[in-house]
């Protein structure tokens, strides 16, 4: 199998970046870390050895991605609004770098973001900005409710890192029908403290029409041999390889 270590200085972060490319065919997805997490876990945590079967096959790549979200929503010394602007930075940068990078690689049209808790947070945030880029979200027991992490404060740029806000009063009726063409697989496990959020998320997406798979696991479902099993379910197989 196909592993590749890659960094580069990104000009939208100022800062280099790293990340692991495994697999060398097929869908191509970008892999969010957890909450602060490398562009290693899903290797660390046995995720790799779990799709090992789709990248040997050429069903699908990964571009398992770093996080800077000790410089943004987890970096206390500084404003919200500024913990934003350094998200959206972020986004950038796997907008206008990983994707290209990735597309280089393989271009394979269909793309998955895929991520476990903040890491699905990842995931759908930027596919809700950006639904044109993406045709699959595969988010496993994510939070989608930004604001404890700004303390209740609220502005423009905080609004496009808030899932459940920016679904909730989204009126741009274009991008409503880009978001429905999206395939989006919201995952939780029933016994989860994010259940609630994740259920008022999925009745916002509904009421703004937006088609979406909610799959409600039994008990707390949120640690990596849950995700192990999750994942298999839901990134897809063979059906993506050429879509």
């Amino acid at each position: 199998m196909l592993r590749e270590y890659h960094k580069w200085q990104s000009d939208n972060l100022g800062r280099e970046m790293e990340l692991l490319v495994f697999g060398h065919a097929g869908a191509r997805a970008v892999v969010f870390p957890t909450q602060s997490g490398r562009f290693y876990d899903w290797e660390d945590r046995g995720m790799i050895d779990s799709l090992s079967t789709h990248l040997a096959n050429g069903w699908l790549q990964l571009f398992c991605v770093d996080s800077v979200d000790p410089e943004s929503w987890d970096n206390g010394s500084v404003q919200p609004r500024q913990r934003a602007s350094r998200h959206l930075q972020y986004q950038d940068f796997i907008m206008k770098e990983v994707l290209p990078f990735s597309e280089s690689k393989n271009n394979n049209p269909f793309v998955i973001a895929a991520g476990a808790s903040f890491g699905a947070y990842h995931s759908v945030n930027i596919a809700l900005r950006y639904p044109e880029a993406f045709s699959r979200v595969v988010a496993m027991s994510g939070i989608y409710d930004i604001s404890p992490w700004t303390g209740g404060y609220d502005d423009d740029l905080v609004y496009q890192g808030n899932p459940l806000e920016f679904i909730r009063w989204m009126d741009d009726n274009e991008q409503l029908a880009r978001l429905r063409k999206l395939d989006m697989i919201v995952t939780i496990g029933r016994d989860d403290p994010a259940f609630g959020e994740n259920q008022e998320f999925s009745n916002s997406l509904w009421g703004r029409g937006v088609w979406h798979a909610f799959r409600v696991w039994d008990g707390w479902a949120h640690d990596w041999p849950y995700w192990h099993e999750m994942v298999l379910h839901y990134i897809g197989g063979p059906e993506t390889k050429l879509s």
